[in-house]
């Protein structure tokens, strides 16, 4: 009876082993490096988006561009700074970093760890959009947030999905956020951990934010069967980040990232 029983409790927890899932690093950006982001990982998204999708769809008041100014590694960072500098008619600049063709991913844990910058008018994003834009144009294709901050609201971290059938325009998002009072003083990981029927959201090691695709939704409610890459970009106002205005006297202003992972 005492070896049945032996046998029993080594395959129940050979059963527990089997029901754990592996999983890889697939691809991250560690930057141990200096200088210009590595280009075999990262394409740059320029201008202001003018004249299809001026301020991207925003009205941001930002010119991003890729000039070491606004995006370089150094020490171990990642740093994006947005910079009060007229171009382009814009009077600001700033990044937008896309992993578009180079880091291109369906399901998996994605996590990024950052400092966030501070001040009314910031707002630095890291989120993700449709690689094929499959089902069309935005919303249709999908929005994953994996953070945002605006820094009229600081500390305030939201996590927030975007469909045709759930999207801020309409006040359907599916939005969680979660109060991270030292975002902007030191690092945290901000993650999503990404299934056919599910998005976590994660900062830390804390889960303060679950979606599970309702059954009778298409693709109009869960485009998140399609191939999505990372964007990491810091906004300057616009239509949420600039609604209490843009403090000109904070900048330059950064988010410095000490690294992104991307996990199957």
């Amino acid at each position: 009876m005492r070896y049945l029983l032996l046998i029993v409790v080594v395959l129940m927890m050979f059963a527990g082993c089997k029901q754990t899932p592996t999983r890889s690093l697939v691809w991250s950006d560690e930057f141990e490096y200096s200088g210009t982001p590595d280009s075999a990982k990262w394409n740059y998204d320029l201008g202001d988006g003018c004249p299809n999708n001026c301020g991207y769809g925003n009205n941001e008041a930002q010119y991003y561009t890729n000039d070491l100014k606004n995006v370089r590694v150094e020490n171990g960072m990642l740093i994006i700074e947005a910079h009060k500098d007229s171009l382009g008619g814009k009077a600001y600049t700033s990044t937008r970093m896309v992993s578009k063709g180079k880091g291109d991913w369906l399901y998996g844990r994605i996590e990024v760890k950052a400092k966030l910058p501070r001040g009314i008018g910031t707002w630095p994003a890291i989120w993700m959009l449709s690689t094929d834009w499959k089902y069309g144009g935005w919303p249709e294709s999908g929005e994953i947030d994996i953070m945002e901050h605006v820094g009229y609201d600081p500390g305030v971290v939201h996590g927030t999905i975007h469909t045709k059938a759930y999207n801020h325009i309409i006040g359907t998002q599916k939005e969680g956020k979660l109060t991270v009072a030292d975002c902007m003083d030191a690092f945290h990981v901000y993650a999503i951990d990404w299934s056919e029927n599910k998005m976590d959201f994660y900062i830390d090691d804390t889960m303060y934010h679950s979606i599970t695709r309702d059954p009778k939704d298409d693709f109009t409610g869960w485009p998140f069967d399609q191939r999505f890459h990372l964007i990491l970009n810091q906004a300057v106002g616009g239509n949420w980040g600039g609604k209490e205005g843009i403090d000109d006297s904070i900048w330059p202003q950064r988010m410095e990232v000490d690294y992104v992972r991307v996990y199957q």
